[in-house]
């Protein structure tokens, strides 16, 4: 492996498995207007690999899939929202977001090729998880549609960080550092799980 590409790898490993806030959902802080929720998703490494897996493997599926599964995961996302917001249950919430990053992280790695209707369903599975978080902690009054609406787009711009990761390395690396990312992604995820 060229010293170049070896940074690289390096670099991704650092900024993946980095000391910040494990999760974005701790039931507390500020839950009013759009930078409130725009900055939620934002908080938590686990929010952060799960939005730029979903690009990434989106990117990595190609095709249709490069915007219809970042669009289900955000769709099925804000109906989750609405879960929390209402109060419904969902069980194993924290459990399903991090198993969001595990799974998504080796479905990259590993090159996964499946239908895109099934791709589309399990980001749908997993944001039904960060949805539900994004909700429970959503203020019901008028501020709550602004914060709303800043996770649905801070969660859209993470997707697209993902993509854009992914254009990155077909462009100045190669296609195998998107796998490399991916089995990073897993790695977190593992990591959260025990931490």
């Amino acid at each position: 492996m060229k010293p170049k590409n070896k940074l690289l790898l390096a670099l991704l490993g650092i900024i993946f498995l980095s000391p910040v806030s494990a999760y974005a959902h701790t039931g507390m802080g500020h839950t009013v207007g759009f930078a409130n929720g725009f900055g939620h998703p934002l908080g938590g490494l686990d929010h952060i690999l799960a939005m730029i897996a979903v690009g990434i493997w989106a990117f990595q599926t190609g095709g249709k899939a490069v915007w219809a599964m970042p669009a289900a995961f955000v769709g099925v996302m804000a109906l989750g929202g609405f879960f929390g917001i209402a109060g419904v249950g969902v069980p194993f919430t924290e459990e399903g977001i991090i198993i969001s990053v595990l799974l998504l992280g080796v479905l990259i790695a590993v090159v996964v090729r499946m239908p895109l209707v099934i791709n589309m369903a399990i980001v749908g599975l997993f944001a039904v998880f960060h949805g539900h978080a994004h909700g429970i902690e959503m203020p019901v009054v008028a501020f709550g549609l602004a914060y709303g609406v800043g996770f649905v787009v801070s969660t859209a711009l993470l997707h697209l960080c993902g993509i854009g990761i992914g254009v990155l390395f077909q462009k100045t690396v190669s296609m195998r550092f998107v796998r490399y990312t991916g089995a990073s992604i897993a790695t977190a995820g593992v990591y959260l799980f025990l931490a």
